[in-house]
């Protein structure tokens, strides 16, 4: 009877360590997966950031010459 206890005590911490470490490696994973979309991210934001920028200078170097153009010559 004694020997039934130790393995149901075995069987059992066994299980729970398993879970656990299921538990923890599926933590891992999603802490893991946010980091690299958040690296994902960081760079196209930057890219987007850029691109409005440049596409405001353009418009602004564009209406100076449209204002340019159309202003009376002294």
């Amino acid at each position: 009877m004694a020997n039934e206890t130790n393995d149901l005590a075995g069987a059992l911490t066994n299980l729970l360590n398993t879970g656990g470490t299921l538990l923890q490696q599926s933590i891992e994973l999603l802490n893991s997966g946010l980091k690299s979309t958040s690296q994902a991210i960081e760079p196209l934001g930057k890219s987007a950031i850029d691109l409005a920028g440049n596409a405001t200078n353009a418009l602004n170097q564009t209406l100076q010459s449209v204002s340019a153009a159309i202003a009376p010559k002294k």
